[in-house]
C-alpha cells in the first residue's frame, strides 16, 4: 500500500492553484500587508503567483518544477516583521478554513509554512 503525498491529498494542482488563488487576494488587501504588492504590474503579479503555485506543489509532492529564487533570497530586504507573519498566518488559516482542509494535511501544511519563517521574518 503506498502512502499519497500531501499533494495528492490536498487535491493536486487545481486545488492548490484554488488555494492561492483564494490567498493572494486576502494578503494584497490587507492594510498591513499591501506594501509588498504596491507599485507591481499585473504581470509580475501573475509571475509571482504561479511561482507561489509551483513552490507549493514542489514542496508538497507534486510534480512541478520550482524554477524560483529560495525564500531567504527571495524575503532578504522586505523587512518583513514578526506582526507582518501573524497577519500573514491568519490569512493563511482563514484560506485553509475555507477551504475545509483536514486537520492532518493542515498541520503538515502550517508545519512547512512555520519552517520558512526563519528565512522570510527579518526585522
Amino acid at each position: 500500500m503506498s502512502t499519497k503525498s500531501l499533494y495528492e491529498r490536498l487535491g493536486g494542482y487545481d486545488a492548490i492553484v484554488a488555494v492561492s488563488g483564494d490567498l493572494l487576494p486576502r494578503l494584497m488587501s490587507d492594510s498591513r500587508l499591501k506594501r509588498f504588492w504596491e507599485h507591481r504590474g499585473a504581470d509580475g503579479i501573475a509571475r509571482e503567483k504561479q511561482l507561489l503555485i509551483d513552490f507549493l506543489c514542489a514542496n508538497s509532492g507534486g510534480p512541478m518544477y520550482y524554477t524560483g529564487r529560495d525564500m531567504k533570497v527571495s524575503h532578504t530586504g522586505m523587512k518583513i516583521s514578526e506582526a507582518d507573519w501573524t497577519a500573514f498566518l491568519g490569512h493563511a488559516n482563514a484560506t485553509l478554513d475555507a477551504f475545509k482542509v483536514p486537520p492532518t494535511e493542515r498541520g503538515e501544511v502550517v508545519a512547512f509554512v512555520q519552517s520558512l519563517k526563519k528565512d522570510i521574518v527579518e526585522a
